[in-house]
């Protein structure tokens, strides 16, 4: 569906616009066509790897990393506060830590701070929609 629309966690049912208001970023429900405004909360969204695929499981260890360095690359030229990566298994791929969990990392690119934050899609089904909200909120915190 994003590849469809062009626009980030479009498929009807999968919870990041949710949860991103429900954890305090958003003042309000985006929806996915507004993606637009989320520089006007000082957020920005991008993709570890830019090919659109059904599920997280079909892209290749190859793209995982080479993702990870044109991010890294991009981080360090852009220099925000914080990187949040949505879901832990493509952070473990693209930055090659098996050990990472979910949270605050001891990584970082230049001075830009790192956290992992649960994949909203419904295939993540033990994260609900309010354990999601929490862990987004703590990084809402540490970043404020």
């Amino acid at each position: 569906m994003t590849a469809a629309t062009g626009h980030h966690f479009a498929r009807p049912g999968n919870r990041f616009w949710p949860v991103l208001h429900l954890s305090g970023f958003t003042p309000r429900l985006l929806k996915p066509t507004e993606q637009g405004e989320l520089l006007a909360f000082g957020l920005g969204i991008t993709n570890v790897v830019a090919r659109a695929t059904a599920r997280a499981d079909e892209l290749s260890p190859e793209e995982y990393r080479e993702g990870g360095r044109l991010l890294a690359a991009k981080v360090t030229r852009l220099r925000p506060r914080w990187l949040a990566v949505v879901g832990v298994t493509a952070y473990r791929a693209a930055f090659d830590d098996r050990k990472a969990q979910v949270g605050p990392q001891e990584r970082r690119f230049g001075d830009t701070r790192v956290w992992v934050l649960p994949n909203p899609s419904g295939l993540n089904a033990h994260w609900t929609a309010a354990t999601m909200a929490e862990e987004f909120g703590r990084l809402r915190e540490a970043a404020s």
